[in-house]
C-alpha cells in the first residue's frame, strides 16, 4: 500500500481521471455510433 502521505496526490490524480471518464465516455460512444451510422 501507500504511505499514508502519498493518498493526497492519488485522490486528486484518481478524481481527475474518475472525471475525465465520465466526459470521455460518452463521446467516444456517439463517435462510435456515427461511425457505425456512416458505415452502414
Amino acid at each position: 500500500m501507500a504511505d499514508s502521505h502519498d493518498m493526497k496526490p492519488n485522490e486528486s490524480t484518481y478524481g481527475g481521471f474518475i472525471s475525465m471518464l465520465k466526459w470521455s465516455i460518452p463521446v467516444i460512444a456517439i463517435i462510435v455510433a456515427i461511425v457505425i451510422a456512416l458505415i452502414s
